[in-house]
């Protein structure tokens, strides 16, 4: 669901189209990074708007 705060793994592994295991290690990658900028994570789920930014890149990435 778009609406939803959370990303899972069935999520990540329906849209990389790799095994769920994987997509909890690419889960496990981005909490960590969200950790260390000084965010509060949820295990084996990532922030949707995060999760989209990674993938897509930002705006100020883009240079748009």
């Amino acid at each position: 669901m778009e609406d939803e705060l959370f990303v899972t793994a069935d999520t990540v592994a329906k849209d990389f189209k790799v095994s769920k295991g994987f997509a909890y290690r690419m889960i496990r990658e981005m909490n960590a990074e969200l950790k260390a900028q000084g965010y509060l994570t949820v295990a084996g789920r990532v922030s949707r708007k995060y999760y989209l930014e990674r993938i897509y890149g930002s705006k100020e990435s883009r240079n748009v």
